[in-house]
């Protein structure tokens, strides 16, 4: 039993240490970015082309996957609620779930998976092919020519394409309504309006900052401190995948208990 318990601590101890180095990295990594923010010319060029990457690459998949999510809000949300409520709530229902939940939430997801494996994937392969060394042989920061062109532009698109899939889902879930509905374009404008507060707009591009940060810089930090060769390429790829969703889902809690109370 003493045994088992020692071995527990230890493992406990180890997980610890691990996370704090983890943070600390993390932390160096965030320092080292605002400090290549400087070298403007160095790093615009580069993010403009990772913002067209983002942006243009990303925008079919999310317009698809809030347009789904939107017509199935509709739709069980006819299946739950009529008969029991006005049916322009319905509009209501749509609107908020789209904007405060499903629209930025889905589309960090879906860019976690699209983005941060990607940039996980890249910046794995170049320090494990030494070509991240070789740029600091040279005197050049990788700070400013690899990380803060992909933060940036992340920083800057993610929550342009939130607002677009949530502009997506809400014309999905009114399309959808009226096909399964007898509701009109004046109620569900009605009921949209009922529900809608000023801060939900702003609330949804907050979260999709957030979680654009998330994905970016845990991607960034776990394809930079790739090792092991191709292994650890693919290692750092599924765990900058897990690593910014885990931390989307949180961040979504940590907002929601900050940002919304009454």
């Amino acid at each position: 039993m003493a045994a088992e318990t020692l071995d527990l601590r230890r493992y406990v101890g180890r997980w610890t240490l691990s996370a704090a180095a983890q943070v600390g990295r993390v932390s160096l990594l965030v320092v080292d970015i605002v400090r290549s923010l400087s070298e403007v010319r160095v790093w615009f060029p580069r993010m403009m082309t990772e913002a067209w990457n983002i942006g243009v690459g990303s925008l079919f998949i999310v317009l698809l996957i809030s347009g789904f999510a939107g017509a199935v809000t509709a739709l069980q949300a006819r299946y739950q609620f009529t008969g029991t409520i006005p049916i322009y709530y319905l509009a209501g229902v749509i609107v908020e779930s789209i904007v405060l939940e499903l629209g930025p939430v889905l589309t960090g997801l879906v860019l976690a998976g699209r983005i941060g494996a990607r940039y996980a994937a890249e910046l794995g392969t170049m320090r494990v092919t030494e070509q991240i060394d070789a740029l600091e042989s040279l005197g050049r920061s990788p700070g400013s020519h690899l990380i803060v062109p992909r933060v940036i532009a992340g920083l800057i698109m993610i929550p342009v394409l939130t607002i677009l899939a949530d502009v997506m889902g809400i014309g999905a879930g009114w399309f959808s309504m009226k096909l399964v509905l007898p509701i009109t374009d004046a109620d569900f404008a009605y009921g949209a309006r009922s529900f809608w507060r000023s801060f939900d707009a702003t609330y949804s591009v907050i979260k999709a900052f957030f979680f654009a940060g998330s994905i970016t810089i845990i991607s960034c930090y776990m394809g930079f401190n790739t090792q092991q060769g191709a292994e650890g390429v693919g290692r750092s790829t599924t765990g900058a995948v897990v690593a910014s969703s885990v931390l989307i889902l949180l961040l979504d809690v940590l907002l929601a208990n900050l940002l919304l109370q009454q």
